[in-house]
């Protein structure tokens, strides 16, 4: 037996790889365009559905769905109450994968593997994207087919008459939700009670309630996500739970009707459970979907809180103010300020990461940054029309410098991000900074803080004071800055600090340093405007 263990566990591995890295690829391909994603999922709750279901099938995960909706909700990008929809179309995207087994996909999974393998290894970009998905993919189902080998035996054996008389719904019901908690994929146990169905080792009396189990299981990696998530992702997580863990409760009592039903539509096992999976889920989002607003405001009673929702695309920029310059800039100074309040909030939130790291703010940043490289691209796109127009010198000059500061604001953004990045490797590999480094860090992060408040400021309303309060202070932390750099290399010397803790240190450093920078540039376009006579007092 010895021999089909190990091949039963290296089936089980080789399918967890393949699930985990087609989920990692595919995610690495959407990140570009999630802003597109979010465009749909923010309308009508049916298009969330859409998009929760579109987006599980290509991660072949609820739960990397249902983490990224929790992330994206957190970080002010779409509602809770919008987030709902998606929860739902995730819950049934989710049940692809046991169908394809039932399909026997795994029989082709070879031909995939190799046709993956060749693209992969092509040498052109396209075919190594889609060959490595195509690997992925293949690996999946390969491991399945593994499995179901090494399990073959045990029917022979009698295990199989064993496995379906173990018949105790809540032993099911335990092992299905801790297996799927542990190794965050409801897929994964489904999958492989269809393959053994495929063997006749277990019955549908003995699969389903591992079935239910393993839908409530697949929440508590979400809910795991949702304690460092703000407000409203707090709230996404819970919903999350409700929905499955009302949606199992309100079956239940009904569960012997349910299993007579599947056995009426299909004799074959291993179809009964995919099609338990899909009928179960199919179910929760048909009895929730029509009464998602009461259900989000029982959430919102139950966790308390203001949520800030950021919107996505342009507010101000009205296509019909083209034709009138004048009011078209205001629209652009108008809508600059929106989204110079978005790069603050990424700013404040990665230079307190990068000071004391916290997971949430982390993704809050990584997900408002192509919110902001959009209102980037839609503002200066609204100006590339306007300079079509006949302009006057003062338009001009407004058009560029407003050009400009939108490339300065997204670049604020971007050192964000790196801060974020840079916090994620110190955490990652346990790095420590010297308490003299924690407090120059300390002390350069108040400063900037405050540039980008002044720099938000001067977007929004004139301020004299602001431009030279931002000057002096960027003057200030060139010079704390030097003397940091300056420090850490004497502590380096004097082995006060880690060795690997000095290129993270100098590299935080730059990025405070030109995000302070970019402050200033603002500062400088204002000032120019300013002083040609373009800004009039109080604009």
């Amino acid at each position: 037996m010895w021999s089909e263990i190990i091949l039963f566990l290296t089936g089980m591995a080789l399918f967890l790889i393949g699930l985990v890295r087609l989920g990692e690829t595919v995610r690495q391909l959407l990140t570009a365009r999630i802003r597109e994603y979010i465009r749909y999922a923010v309308g009508r709750q049916l298009s969330g559905l859409l998009v929760g279901l579109t987006t599980t099938i290509l991660l072949q995960s609820s739960t990397a769905s249902t983490v990224i909706t929790v992330g994206i909700v957190s970080a002010g990008l779409i509602s809770f109450y919008h987030s709902l929809g998606i929860l739902l179309g995730a819950d049934i995207g989710t049940t692809v994968t046991v169908q394809l087994v039932v399909w026997k996909v795994t029989a082709l999974s070879p031909a995939f593997i190799v046709a993956g393998s060749i693209f992969w290894l092509s040498g052109k970009e396209k075919g190594k994207r889609a060959g490595e998905l195509l690997f992925y993919f293949g690996l999946m189902f390969f491991g399945l087919e593994m499995t179901g080998q090494a399990a073959a035996p045990l029917k022979e054996q009698g295990a199989g008459i064993l496995l379906s008389q173990a018949a105790n719904p809540l032993i099911g019901f335990g092992v299905g939700l801790v297996i799927t908690a542990l190794i965050h994929a409801s897929a994964v146990p489904i999958s492989i009670l269809a393959v053994m169905a495929q063997q006749d080792l277990v019955t549908i009396e003995t699969a389903l309630p591992i079935v239910f189990g393993a839908n409530i299981g697949t929440t508590v990696t979400v809910l795991l996500a949702g304690l460092t998530a703000g407000i409203s992702g707090r709230r996404t997580a819970a919903a999350h739970f409700f929905f499955k863990l009302a949606g199992v409760g309100l079956v239940l009592p009904f569960f012997p009707l349910f299993i007579a039903l599947l056995k009426t539509i299909s004799a074959n096992t291993a179809q009964q459970i995919a099609l338990g999976h899909f009928f179960l889920n199919v179910f929760i989002a048909a009895a929730f979907l029509p009464v998602l607003g009461p259900v989000a405001r029982l959430i919102e009673r139950i966790i308390p809180g203001r949520e800030s929702i950021i919107a996505l695309w342009p507010e101000y920029l009205d296509p019909r103010l083209i034709t009138d310059p004048e009011k078209a800039l205001k629209s652009v100074r108008m809508e600059m300020t929106r989204t110079i309040r978005l790069a603050r909030k990424m700013s404040d939130e990665a230079m307190e990461a990068a000071e004391t790291y916290d997971s949430g703010k982390c993704r809050n940043v990584l997900y408002l940054e192509p919110a902001l490289d959009n209102l980037r691209t839609e503002i200066v796109n609204y100006l590339w029309k306007l300079s079509c127009r006949e302009l006057s010198a003062e338009n001009s000059k407004k058009l560029f410098s407003y050009t400009a500061m939108a490339d300065d604001i997204e670049r604020i953004g971007d050192h964000s991000v790196n801060l974020v990045e840079l916090a994620h490797q110190k955490h990652r590999r346990d790095i420590q900074f010297s308490v003299m480094g924690m407090m120059e860090l300390h002390e350069i992060r108040l400063l900037v803080a405050r540039n980008m408040e002044d720099a938000e400021k001067l977007v929004d309303a004139w301020g004299e004071e602001a431009i030279v309060m931002i000057s002096d202070r960027e003057k200030e932390i060139d010079r704390i800055v030097r003397q940091a750099r300056e420090k850490h290399l004497e502590r380096f010397h004097r082995r006060i600090c880690q060795a690997e803790a000095g290129p993270i240190f100098i590299e935080m450093l730059v990025n405070l340093e030109r995000i302070s920078d970019h402050c200033e540039n603002i500062a400088e376009y204002m000032h120019e405007i300013r002083a040609e006579g373009v800004v009039s007092s109080g604009l």
